[in-house]
């Protein structure tokens, strides 16, 4: 089992993923900045490149300009008012997204002091998959992982049991 460390377990989970579906030589484009996940892929040897900040509600044209044949949104379409028009604009014949499930015992994330960093979606799997499924993918493989805490209370007990995490290779139909 991974090293209960977030974030790296989730990172650990996800580059053992894109290990079982995707080649080095795959043209990636993440969605989003370049980050510890990104650099991280880059280290293991992947060609990543980022969509470096946009606003992806407002402006789709990296989707657009760039040349890549593989889409990653690791933790980000829940941030998108309009997820669906950019997983529908994008060339990519592959695509990886992972997002923080809908959890019944915890409210919707929402920063205090960066209104960019707010989760305008809180998605269940089934929701993620239909999501995919309508904007043209079809669903090759998923995963589903907890989170534990190292804390004491009834929340981080139920983490400790409770998907909070999913993860989703879909190829274009």
């Amino acid at each position: 089992m991974y090293e209960q460390n977030y974030p790296q377990e989730r990172f650990q989970i996800t580059l053992d993923f894109l290990a079982k579906h995707i080649k080095k030589t795959d043209k990636i484009l993440d969605l989003g900045v370049p980050n510890p996940l990104s650099e991280l892929m880059q280290q293991q040897g992947y060609s990543v490149t980022s969509t470096s900040g946009v606003d992806l509600d407002d402006n789709q044209e990296e989707l657009l300009n760039q040349e890549y044949n593989v889409l990653t949104a690791f933790e980000i379409v829940e941030h998108l008012l309009n997820p669906y028009t950019i997983l529908k604009q994008s060339k990519a014949k592959r695509i990886f997204v992972s997002v923080p499930l809908r959890l019944w015992f915890s409210t919707a994330y929402r920063s205090k002091t960066d209104m960019r960093d707010r989760h305008y979606h809180e998605f269940e799997d089934w929701q993620l998959d239909w999501l995919l499924e309508k904007a043209g993918y079809k669903i090759i493989a998923s995963k589903k992982w907890s989170h534990r805490v190292n804390k004491i209370g009834f929340r981080p007990l139920l983490r400790r049991f409770t998907p909070r995490y999913y993860l989703v290779y879909a190829e274009r139909i």
